[in-house]
């Protein structure tokens, strides 16, 4: 008896769970740049965050700076959406350069997704 009142629930939730989950491989960070102001000890690094996942999500970005020698100077992650979803197919333009303390020693920079979250 518990099965039939338990079947419509079940009924109800198969759509959602056809739908898979967002993951790290459906975003991308395209047109990232690095500009340093040394005058200013601040440095720029920008780019754009690309939701390819089918459904509205957000993802978590780090950003790690190193020396000509790979080693990790900084590192520092943030969720350039805030608290809101991107739409599929669409981007967020973001800027993590406040969140670094500018080093000339800093050479190259690596960007991973971190994390992703439907709102």
């Amino acid at each position: 008896m518990r099965f039939i009142y338990l079947l419509p629930v079940l009924l109800a939730a198969a759509p959602l769970a056809a739908q898979a989950a967002c993951t790290a491989s459906n975003f991308t960070v395209t047109n990232f740049a690095s500009v340093p102001n040394p005058n200013t000890r601040r440095i720029s690094l920008s780019g754009d965050l690309v939701n390819q996942c089918n459904v509205p999500a957000a993802a978590q970005v780090r950003i790690i700076a190193k020396d000509a020698q790979g080693n990790v100077i900084e590192s520092e992650q943030a969720w350039p959406a805030g608290s809101s979803n991107i739409q599929p197919g669409k981007s967020k333009k973001f800027n993590f350069g406040p969140l670094f303390q500018f080093s000339p020693s800093m050479s190259s920079f690596q960007v991973e997704i971190v994390g992703v979250r439907e709102w």
